[in-house]
């Protein structure tokens, strides 16, 4: 489908604004979200999916799931297992390269994987022998580039990332590393129980690029405990002084009822609602005077980054793995709690390790939910990946993809987004519906408005807040 190109400006970060329409909603990384999913969803759904995914020849994107970490850090939400044990990640590494093997039979080995990531968890936990065995039988089972056409990433814990490690991970394939950062500041790194130094990192920073690894993302989290403006300020000028490829800027949410990890953290330490609105606005605004695009939600990257250029040209797409260039590709997700997107259905594996690694034993996919799309899910999820991805909606593609006549099908949408166009959010027109600077802050709130799943008030809850 051909996409309107882009416009590229830069939204002000203001408090007031905010502050007045800092509700809740999903981060739409799928639609429907997977508070939809269902466990009705059965392997042989998914086994069809992969057979009609292969009479189009998209191309693929995978995504494997390694769950172990050595310790734990308080603000985690991750699906993970903490531990010393080494038997215990060999058993599932087993289990993973049997998964591979399962996976890698439904689908055609001529198409090509444009897009792999490990995520965790901590993915270097595994030994060396382990990581290069793991990439063996992904090569094995898929079709991987070896041109550095694709975009290989993976996720990468500071302080176990040695440069020998960073040589392997390069060897194998990577060309893209995510460093967990958060916070410099050493009574935040305390409480989260995560110290590394701006000298550690920045001498990882210094190794990948010397092994010329092609992108190199920084995660940073505010709201954390002990964070003020002024502290985080001083995190944003170590952080713009890497200069890192791209960067995401996490809200960190404080849900102890359902991480008990998260129990470890001081509520009376986190930053006020206050302080941390500030946080947001002084960061964002830094980092775009700083010369990093606003790509979406909590994305910035520089002017000449792939996801940049990808934004500019139409082709930029939103997964489980967050902005991507992959587009219209297939996504298989592997190893336990890993979500897929293969045609029109979603699946995701069981978060329980015990029952992942049952399935497995039994030769059998490790499905435990997901979801079909029907005609009306597949038409709102384009429109609610044009949002996200291009700042708004293409009406007449819209028409002629999925045959129907806009405002006739959306006229009840169309009330609301009047509204936010008086608010200053949005621009229609009889072609195109266009987000604003304002409406750019805002785009959870803009793709709720096509979500028939959410429920704004109590629904929305469950998720976090929109900035």
């Amino acid at each position: 489908m051909k996409h309107t190109k882009t416009r590229t400006f830069a939204p002000v970060w203001d408090k007031a604004f905010i502050e007045k329409n800092n509700s809740s909603g999903p981060r739409y990384t799928s639609y429907p979200t997977a508070m939809a999913f269902h466990e009705e969803l059965s392997e042989q759904d998914y086994r069809d999916a992969a057979h009609r995914s292969n009479n189009k020849q998209r191309p693929l994107s995978l995504y494997l799931h390694l769950p172990f970490c050595n310790t734990i850090c308080y603000y985690c939400a991750c699906n993970k297992i903490v531990t010393a044990d080494r038997k215990k990640s060999r058993h599932y590494l087993d289990q993973l390269i049997r998964e591979l093997s399962l996976q890698g039979a439904l689908f055609d080995h001529n198409r090509p994987v444009v897009q792999l990531h490990w995520g965790g968890g901590t993915p270097t936990f595994f030994s060396h022998s382990e990581m290069t065995e793991l990439m063996y039988h992904i090569g094995r089972n898929f079709n991987l580039l070896h041109d550095q056409a694709g975009e290989y990433s993976i996720e990468i814990d500071p302080r176990d990332a040695d440069l020998n490690t960073l040589s392997l991970i390069h060897g194998l394939g990577f060309n893209r590393i995510s460093l967990g950062v958060q916070d410099f500041n050493e009574k935040v790194q305390q409480a989260i129980n995560r110290i590394q130094p701006y000298a550690m990192v920045a001498e990882v920073f210094e190794q990948a690029r010397n092994l010329g690894f092609a992108s190199i993302s920084a995660d940073l989290i505010y709201g954390l405990p002990y964070q003020s403006p002024e502290t985080y300020q001083k995190t944003i000028d170590q952080i713009l002084s890497l200069q890192p490829d791209r960067i995401s800027l996490f809200n960190y949410a404080h849900l102890p009822h359902r991480f008990k990890t998260q129990r470890q953290i001081q509520e009376e330490a986190l930053p006020s609602a206050n302080n941390k609105l500030e946080i947001l606005c002084d960061t964002a605004n830094t980092l775009t005077q700083a010369g990093y695009i606003h790509i979406g939600m909590d994305h910035f990257a520089k002017r000449d980054d792939s996801l940049v250029l990808a934004q500019q040209q139409g082709q930029l797409q939103r997964n489980f793995q967050g902005y991507s260039v992959a587009r219209e590709a297939d996504l298989v997700g592997m190893g336990v709690s890993a979500i897929g997107h293969i045609d029109n259905i979603y699946s995701q594996n069981f978060k329980s390790i015990r029952l992942y690694e049952e399935a497995l034993l039994s030769n059998h996919l490790p499905i435990e939910r997901g979801y079909i799309l029907n005609a009306d899910d597949l038409l709102r999820q384009d429109i609610i990946n044009q949002i996200t991805c291009h700042n708004g909606i293409n009406i007449k593609s819209i028409e002629q993809k999925h045959s129907i006549t806009f405002a006739d099908y959306f006229s009840q949408e169309l009330t609301k987004l009047r509204q936010c166009e008086e608010e200053g959010l949005i621009e229609i027109s009889t072609t195109q519906i266009q987000l604003t600077s304002l409406g750019r802050l805002v785009i959870r709130r803009i793709c709720m408005i096509f979500d028939i799943y959410t429920v704004i008030n109590e629904e929305s809850k469950r998720y976090s807040r929109i900035l």
